[in-house]
């Protein structure tokens, strides 16, 4: 895994292999094994991994700077590792695994990657955040459980070491969290993908067919404390996107010199600005990401309660800023042989990660008219 002292060092070193890789796998939509070999490598994938399997034991606040420099490398490399990571933080924290299983887990990833997901998303379900149980069915077998059923949008799908499948239990008609080895029998990757943005985390379709699986304690896909690692992981992630987007607006400002001007564009006040605007909405952004997971880390349930509110303002500005910076390059922010056109569609994928902004303003809109509201009348319209 890597000494957990010094991942900091070797952090830069991972982001220079990630970016040089990124628009290779990109162009071909392939998976990035050779980068997910170098976040492994400099023991980042096992960063959140407690301390009593053998592990760092990082919290969230270290978590959210990781993702946020993985996605200035390459986001599809940084979100497959966060749902690793993510999982490594729970099971340290709320622990549903069967224990002999996790352990071997743990010991298999001081040898080699081991990439951990949960599936959840379906075709006819969609995602059940919304509401809903998914049709994938776990049976109960003599060895075990065997699952039957199709998830989609399943990051890194061919590389997966683990599967965590939410399926109806057959016993229980309770949704909960089965475990499935990744290439196993029964198991088969669709390659369905082909996105706009994120393109390497080869997200593709994943097939059960009587799939050998392992029961875990996992009633709902969802707490207060993931939704926090979530949303919070994920927005760093793009703010990573964003801060590669603004680094490389940087320098071309700096080297672009039209005749008409004789000067570098970056003397122009009207750039400084808009460079100024874009470093003033990332900077702001980071410190609320930063802040709340720290204090999501001192057990602050209040900041896990923000966590949503926090995602909307940072992939929002994470957005904007590429959107910027895409506006203040013309044609040439547009073109394939700069990454910016890369950015631009990696971090519109911010907007599609649970929560979504409807349900996040929503939420809040129902906690603002709470208890100030009359029981409805019946008629229709104000009354």
């Amino acid at each position: 895994m890597g000494d957990p002292r010094d991942w900091q060092e070797r952090l830069p070193g991972v982001v220079e292999v990630l970016a040089g890789n990124a628009g290779r796998h990109d162009r071909e939509a392939s998976f990035p094994e050779d980068s997910i070999r170098a976040i492994h490598e400099a023991g980042l994938l096992t960063l959140t991994v407690a301390e009593r399997h053998g592990g760092p034991g990082a919290g969230l606040a270290d978590t959210v700077a990781v993702l946020r420099a993985l996605g200035q490398g390459d986001p599809s490399a940084g979100l497959v590792a966060a749902m690793t990571m993510f999982t490594h933080a729970m099971e340290s924290r709320q622990p549903t695994w069967p224990e002999d299983v996790y352990a071997a887990v743990v010991r298999e990833s001081a040898i080699r990657p081991v990439l951990i997901n949960d599936l959840q998303v379906e075709p006819e379900l969609g995602t059940p955040v919304r509401g809903g149980l998914p049709a994938t069915v776990a049976k109960r077998t003599d060895q075990g459980h065997e699952v039957t059923g199709h998830k989609i949008f399943s990051t890194g799908g061919e590389a997966l070491s683990w599967m965590v499948v939410w399926a109806r239990d057959g016993d229980s008609d309770e949704a909960r969290g089965f475990l499935v080895r990744g290439g196993a029998p029964g198991v088969t990757v669709r390659r369905t993908w082909d996105h706009l943005g994120l393109r390497a985390t080869r997200s593709d379709d994943v097939v059960f067919d009587g799939a050998a699986a392992v029961a875990t304690g996992k009633i709902a896909p969802r707490g207060p404390l993931l939704n926090a690692w979530n949303a919070l992981g994920l927005s760093a992630l793009y703010l990573g996107v964003a801060q590669a987007a603004r680094d490389w607006l940087v320098s071309f400002l700096i080297d672009r010199r039209p005749a008409s001007l004789g000067a570098p564009l970056a003397t122009l006040p009207r750039f400084r600005a808009a460079v100024g605007e874009i470093d003033v909405a990332l900077g702001t952004s980071w410190q609320l990401l930063s802040s709340l997971a720290s204090r999501v880390d001192h057990g602050d349930e209040a900041a896990a309660g923000q966590a949503a509110s926090a995602k909307l303002v940072a992939t929002r500005a994470a957005i904007r800023a590429v959107e910027e910076a895409v506006g203040l390059v013309g044609n040439n922010a547009l073109t394939r042989r700069n990454p910016l056109e890369r950015h631009l569609r990696d971090v519109l994928c911010g907007r599609v990660h649970t929560p979504q902004d409807d349900s996040i303003l929503s939420a809040m809109g129902r906690g603002a008219f709470a208890g100030r509201l009359a029981p409805p009348t019946g008629r229709d319209g104000p009354g």
